[in-house]
């Protein structure tokens, strides 16, 4: 492999971190996200409530509360000691090496990791500082590397205790036959929450009572960067409970039936990738940047030679489609169709595919279950013929 490919996340990170540094020097603004989580880690070296006002926000990022679970905070800690932007630089750096792992263990070129850098979900994750790729990392790790191993689920179970939606792959690990794998992570997500109770226990009984459940106002928020099934309906019908219910156990169900198809036919990673983007549509809140599991998608793409879809993920999360239409201050449920096609493209997309995967699927099983019909009869008539004769 030459140098230059070889060097080069090392060298975007090397990039990164001299961003960061030279945004530090001028007092520049730098990592929305990250700024939360520093702020949620001082809070607990100082004793503050992790659910309140962090008072460690600098002045020119938004109030934004801490919405992970006690846990995170902690874990967070080593951000407390660095000043706000290299606290970014610093997750900068983890999510470039984080996404180039991924790539990697997906079978994508080396290529493709300067080619995801220009998907939304990927700038967003970085800019804001976000966790997203790290977590996904861990995922891919322990699904599609440790699997057999003992610590097989540890990595998944981490995953979820420092953000809750990574426990859709504990259901993966089930449908798959992973049940150890699976009561691992579980073992490994619930000691992590009662390691949180034992150090925080007041912020533990708020996050799990109530901090948990109207985090980022998942319950109303129609929001255009809530992609998820929620956010569109939302933005479509209004509050519609029912609604989105429906759309969301079909959109399990036919997850479901993929990654049993997926799994049966030795596709690991095709399962792994169905799941994820469930969890994105199913989950209550699904940011922009929460689909950063595009960038193995397009790996997947690329190693299979699937150049017209790579192209077409490509097009689809570069989030032009969002620059079209009115956004934010309420503007979204006054979308005209065209808006809301556009508005609520990854949406859609991902319900159209996940759609036509399982159309392809029962139609093809369909067809072997027809042949294996017309061959048994064939196969009964000639051994009829053979007694007759």
């Amino acid at each position: 492999m030459p140098l230059v490919p070889a060097r080069f996340p090392l060298v975007l990170a090397a990039l990164l971190a001299a961003v960061a540094v030279v945004w530090w020097a001028l007092g520049w603004p730098l990592g929305v996200d990250s700024a939360v989580y520093r702020s949620g880690a001082l809070a607990v070296l100082h004793g503050e409530p992790l659910y309140g006002p962090l008072t460690a926000t600098p002045d020119w990022s938004p109030e934004l509360p801490f919405a992970y679970p006690p846990i995170a905070a902690v874990a967070f800690l080593p951000l407390a000691g660095l000043p706000v932007q290299f606290a970014w630089g610093l997750l900068a750096v983890v999510t470039v090496l984080a996404l180039h792992s991924s790539v990697r263990l997906v079978g994508g070129a080396w290529w493709v990791l300067p080619l995801v850098l220009v998907l939304e979900p990927v700038w967003r994750t970085v800019g804001l500082g976000q966790v997203n790729a790290v977590l996904m990392a861990l995922v891919l790790l322990d699904v599609l590397v440790l699997r057999g191993s003992r610590w097989s689920g540890v990595l998944v179970g981490v995953a979820a205790a420092v953000k809750l939606t990574p426990l859709v792959f504990v259901a993966h690990l089930l449908l798959t036959g992973r049940r150890a794998d699976a009561l691992r992570a579980l073992g490994v997500f619930a000691g992590l929450g009662v390691t949180g109770f034992v150090l925080l226990p007041g912020d533990s009984v708020r996050y799990w009572t109530s901090t948990m459940l109207s985090a980022n106002s998942a319950g109303s928020n129609g929001w255009w960067g809530n992609q998820s099934v929620s956010g569109l309906v939302r933005r479509v019908l209004g509050d519609s409970g029912p609604v989105t219910a429906a759309v969301v156990l079909l959109v399990l169900c036919a997850a479901a039936y993929l990654v049993r198809d997926l799994h049966r036919r030795g596709d690991a990673v095709g399962a792994l990738l169905v799941t994820a983007f469930c969890g994105v549509l199913v989950s209550p809140i699904s940011w922009t940047h929460h689909w950063v599991w595009a960038a193995p998608l397009c790996a997947l793409l690329q190693a299979r030679r699937r150049h017209g879809g790579l192209v077409a993920v490509v097009v689809l999360f570069t989030g032009w489609v969002f620059a079209l239409v009115p956004r934010a201050e309420g503007r979204e449920s006054s979308w005209t169709a065209l808006e809301s096609l556009a508005g609520n493209a990854y949406v859609l997309v991902a319900l159209a595919v996940l759609g036509g995967l399982v159309l392809r699927r029962w139609r093809s099983s369909r067809g072997v279950a027809v042949v294996r019909s017309h061959s048994f009869r064939i196969n009964a008539v000639l051994r009829m013929g053979k007694r007759t004769g």
